[in-house]
């Protein structure tokens, strides 16, 4: 069974502007997926839809098999979403506050005041139950919304921009948990203007640029259609200024980090051979984490 299928899926605006042309976008069951897409390219508008706070103008959406138009309070119970804005009451206790949404989707007071403090304590709130919401931080009312879209343990779970203003130990904690939950069977859907979380995270990606999917397809496909591969080097000697590879785009990041970009018809071994990079004295070397941001950007860039 497919966790979200959507066919044909347009919406314009009064203004004329159409922010959807049509889409068609199928997410498995149990994938980590990412949405992804320029400011203005039509994600949020596709979540809005999907989570019922944007009327389609024509097409047609499932969740978790049923269709939204025939049942939506069924399609509803399979659903969580995790808004970018704070949408809870800044004067209700915390726990309160999550109890309360179990019991817009029917989860019995008792059930719900286990799993409260189950996510709490998952995601170091627990100290914090008692304690009005104004008084956290922003990235602990991050927590709490995604708490409150997991109270009723929904089957899909949509993710708009979760780790948007959040440091990043907490964005570690935070990938750590959304992976766990993940591999216990939610499906989850990303947006994030952070590419390297959507790389590190997600198995599946749709891109979305001008209101039509431009790519649909697993994250390694993608990533292949790069034409360069890019490394960055660490040394526990300094690395001057005006250091410069002769057959190699390289980049000094900092006195002991060089970004090197190496074609696709060469290799390791034809970087190593420079006699410039013997003179480093290498500690490691790893993928570059922005392959995604390329990728993207170029193809984005394209369609425009």
């Amino acid at each position: 069974m497919k966790a979200l299928e959507i066919k044909n899926l347009k919406k314009t605006y009064n203004n004329d502007v159409t922010a959807l042309k049509g889409i068609d976008l199928s997410v498995e069951k149990g994938d980590f997926f990412a949405l992804l897409g320029p400011n203005g390219a039509g994600k949020s508008t596709t979540i809005g839809i999907i989570s019922s706070l944007v009327v389609k103008n024509e097409g047609s959406l499932k969740i978790c098999g049923i269709d939204v138009d025939e049942d939506f309070n069924s399609a509803k119970l399979k659903l969580g979403v995790v808004n970018q804005e704070f949408n809870f009451s800044q004067f209700e206790k915390v726990f309160d506050i999550i109890v309360t949404q179990a019991g817009f989707y029917g989860v019995p007071y008792k059930v719900a005041k286990e799993r409260t403090e189950k996510y709490l304590k998952k995601l170091g709130l627990w100290d914090k139950k008692d304690e009005q919401a104004r008084m956290l931080s922003g990235g602990q009312k991050r927590r709490v919304m995604i708490i409150k879209a997991l109270i009723h343990e929904p089957e899909l779970l949509i993710l708009d921009e979760p780790t948007a203003g959040v440091d990043i130990e907490l964005r570690r904690i935070l990938w750590d948990f959304l992976k766990e939950i993940n591999k216990k069977g939610t499906t989850i859907i990303l947006t994030t203007h952070y590419l390297e979380e959507a790389e590190s995270l997600c198995k599946k990606i749709a891109i979305i640029d001008n209101g039509e999917i431009i790519e649909n397809t697993s994250m390694n496909k993608l990533l292949s259609k790069l034409d360069d591969q890019f490394y960055v080097i660490e040394t526990s000697n300094h690395i001057e200024d005006k250091f410069k590879l002769t057959n190699f785009y390289s980049e000094r990041e900092d006195e002991n980090k060089l970004a090197v970009k190496i074609p696709k018809d060469k290799t390791l071994n034809d970087l190593f051979a420079e006699q410039e990079i013997k003179k480093l004295k290498i500690t490691n070397i790893k993928n570059q984490t922005n392959r995604l941001e390329e990728l993207f950007i170029r193809l984005t860039t394209k369609n425009d």
